[in-house]
């Protein structure tokens, strides 16, 4: 076929992708074409319809085989909006699909050279040639568009779920947007009886049930990701890591007065938050300065004195936290154990200490 009939019979993928979108799911959607006329056509359906499978694609290849009455589409071609996936790929493969047409590539999942490609195992017993790219740019900004307004509704949930007391300030998450090496998915609380309605963001990975948990206590003007370093060691080893960022700081709400700051209404959200976590073989791990909850707990001290690593602070009635804490006396508990630095190398050393000092 010409790039002309190609784009043409995209457009008609589009069309069901669109669909799939109004109905809630994500918008990919695929057309089978064979003697130059649509036969079958498919759009993702898997929310819907509580299927895995039930991608465009396998949409359209049962659709097709019902059509002609076999499950070989000799003489067809497939066009879907996004790279196939593998569970989509050898599904055609098996149809004896002589060619498949997509749109935009898929980094995550994509069969056809994204990720690994099923269609250039020259071992299988049936060879699919594949052209990518075809209106690539309009099939991408269809599942970009989709993800986008997708993530708007989930921060509109998440501030109809923790509305924002008037004395108090909330940083954009747009202020937190493309950070390296902060991966983590957030975390919120708002109904502790000490935030009296302020929220808290705290990260939570690892498993619940973990021997050891690592609780990571930042201090001014740091947050929780002045932990990056630290945290993936601690979870290859298979540990629990909680680390919140204080009211005041990071993505928690900011209270607009230093007043509202004390040493011993920190340690007490810290205190409520351990408890509400069910914290298990808890390690404080803490920077100078840091507020301490009250548990019995070993503290790992870490020397370096904390920097500002790009904390968003937008304006001046987002640092009252600051301001407040830098007149605190540093809240210095009894260390166990110290080390230089929050540095995956002082994770490691840690760890050793802790494991022959439970």
């Amino acid at each position: 076929m010409s790039d002309a009939d190609d784009a043409h019979w995209m457009r008609e993928a589009l069309a069901q992708a669109r669909a799939a979108m109004l109905a809630g799911e994500v918008p990919v959607g695929a057309v089978l074409v064979r003697g130059g006329q649509v036969i079958a056509s498919g759009r993702n359906a898997p929310i819907a319809g509580h299927d895995p499978t039930a991608h465009a694609e396998m949409a359209a290849l049962r659709d097709a085989a019902q059509q002609l009455g076999n499950y070989r589409l000799d003489g067809c071609t497939l066009y879907v909006t996004l790279e196939p996936c593998a569970m989509c790929s050898g599904a055609m493969l098996h149809a004896r699909l002589p060619r498949v047409v997509y749109g935009a590539a898929d980094p995550k999942t994509g069969a056809a050279g994204s990720v690994v490609d099923l269609f250039a195992e020259p071992r299988l017993n049936h060879q699919t040639q594949v052209q990518g790219g075809v209106l690539a740019d309009e099939c991408g900004a269809l599942l970009s568009d989709f993800f986008r307004d997708r993530r708007r509704a989930q921060r509109a949930q998440q501030l109809a779920a923790h509305p924002l007391r008037q004395d108090a300030l909330r940083t954009p998450d747009c202020a937190f947007a493309d950070l390296p090496d902060y991966p983590w998915a957030p975390h919120y609380v708002s109904d502790l009886p000490a935030l009296a309605g302020l929220r808290l963001h705290y990260l939570d990975e690892g498993p619940r049930d973990a021997p050891r948990t690592w609780l990571l206590l930042h201090a001014s003007p740091g947050w929780s990701r002045v932990w990056r370093h630290m945290l993936p060691v601690f979870l290859q080893a298979g540990h629990r890591v909680v680390a919140p960022d204080l009211i005041g700081f990071g993505k928690s709400d900011k209270p607009k007065k230093e007043g509202a700051h004390t040493l011993a209404w920190h340690r007490q959200v810290l205190t409520e938050l351990a408890q509400r976590l069910a914290l298990r073989g808890v390690v404080l791990v803490a920077q100078p300065g840091a507020p301490l909850p009250l548990l019995d707990a070993p503290l790992l001290r870490v020397l370096q004195e904390p920097e500002d690593d790009g904390t968003p602070f937008p304006d001046a009635g987002h640092r009252a936290g600051p301001r407040a804490l830098a007149r605190w006396a540093p809240d210095a508990g009894a260390p166990a154990f110290t080390v230089p630095d929050a540095s995956a190398d002082s994770a490691r050393r840690a760890m050793e200490y802790f494991a022959h000092h439970a």
